[in-house]
């Protein structure tokens, strides 16, 4: 709820609450949601009473590297004040609202990610291409952010690399590709047995020069005898002699990697609120988010971007409706208002990059934060809007309008 601010003193009460409802699964940034929207409109509300602007308030109170976080340790590194800077100073921040009945809205993000236990396995073949094959099934595009980190370790072409999920049988243990996980953790793993494949290489070359294994270096996928200056090999064409010289190569890497970089993203808003009917209209669109290192900056993107438009539909439109007598009215994917392609203006993404030292390329994982700012950020641009703060989702268009009366009615 808090940890993306440096607030030195907490009260916490936790709670267990029993309902007779659906068994819940985890839908990205499970909890995050929830507590962002509570904690990020009450900052509103003291911005407003503070006469300050809203994102100076989160500036002066933004978590920086090396606060104490309220789980009791030190902030590992950390861009959160660069990230709201950069909202400040975005054009979209700074346009003009013209029309009536519009707001703008922000709020600001965070979620831990995941590392844990991932597998690889490398095999080199004759011609100087690589298959790599993981534990990790592919939900958003990490086959080419696998095969891009162990490329970049292997200097070669991303091309050159296969990436494939196994079976529970024939790798090791991984864990599911959830919690952001699979790009940070598996991807050490392509990169550690990618160097384990670079050493037994080096050996191989070292035997195919007759020196010892200390004169060989590997540098941008070459191999080179710091003895000898005319010997030299690419990774493709010692990848051509390993059956001649031993057998081909291959190798394997179990790794539980525990450096995870924090996600940090905020979300900002322009909505128009149709006062007759109390439809909520989004009218501009922006997500800024520290990915760490975009490996791939336009997968990046895309999981910025989904995740703003799964957490518009939960702040606007997506609930599940119960009869009287607790039954589920809505049962079917045609009862269930979801967003689509019509209710989503262009979303546009900014990507910061602050590293993150627990990886060996900075990665920070990407796929949860965005989600959790729509609806806080929504509900602080209806209040901008129409001056009426919502407390409860979905911000449908019959909660806005009783709302909207029930403000009416207090100003008789």
């Amino acid at each position: 709820a808090t940890t993306r601010y440096n607030i030195p003193n907490y009260r916490l009460e936790g709670f267990d609450v029993i309902l007779n409802k659906p068994k819940i699964r985890p839908y990205r940034a499970p909890g995050a949601t929830q507590s962002h929207f509570a904690v990020e409109t009450v900052l509103d509300e003291l911005a407003e009473k503070l006469g300050m602007d809203p994102i100076e308030l989160r500036i002066r109170n933004a978590m920086k590297t090396g606060d104490r976080l309220v789980l009791g340790y030190p902030c590992p590194v950390i861009g959160g004040v660069e990230l709201l800077e950069a909202v400040r100073s975005h054009p979209h921040y700074q346009a003009p609202l013209d029309g009536q009945n519009q707001g703008r809205g922000v709020a600001y993000g965070f979620w831990y990610g995941g590392g844990g236990a991932s597998s690889a396995e490398l095999s080199v073949n004759a011609d100087g291409t690589v298959q790599v094959c993981t534990g990790s099934c592919d939900m958003s595009g990490t086959r080419m952010t696998l095969a891009m980190q162990t490329a970049e370790v292997l200097g070669i072409q991303v091309s050159e690399v296969q990436v494939t999920t196994g079976d529970t049988q024939s790798i090791g243990f991984t864990l599911p590709a959830w919690g952001s996980r699979t790009t940070f953790a598996t991807g050490i793993a392509c990169i550690t047995v990618a160097e384990k494949v670079i050493a037994k290489m080096i050996e191989r070359a070292a035997g195919i020069w007759e020196t010892d294994n200390s004169n060989v270096r590997f540098d941008a996928g070459v191999f080179s005898n710091s003895n000898n200056k005319l010997q030299a090999l690419t990774f493709k064409q010692l990848a051509a002699k390993l059956d001649s010289t031993g057998g081909l190569l291959s190798d394997q890497a179990s790794v539980s990697p525990q450096g995870v970089g924090f996600q940090l993203a905020a979300y900002l808003v322009d909505v128009e609120v149709d006062t007759q009917t109390g439809k909520v209209s989004i009218l501009r669109s922006t997500i800024f988010q520290d990915a760490g290192k975009a490996v791939h900056p336009d997968y990046v993107a895309g999981q910025m971007q989904g995740g703003v438009v799964q957490g518009l539909g939960w702040a606007l439109n997506e609930a599940y409706i119960y009869r009287a007598d607790g039954t589920l009215a809505n049962t079917s994917f045609l009862d269930y208002r979801m967003p689509t392609a019509l209710d989503q203006p262009m979303t546009e993404t900014v990507i910061l990059e602050t590293p993150n030292p627990g990886h060996p390329y900075g990665v920070r994982g990407v796929g949860e934060v965005s989600i959790v700012n729509p609806p806080a950020a929504v509900a602080n641009a209806i209040y901008k809007a129409v001056g009426i703060r919502m407390d409860s989702l979905p911000m449908s268009p019959t909660a806005v309008l009783e709302k909207l009366w029930e403000h009416q009615a207090s100003q008789l």
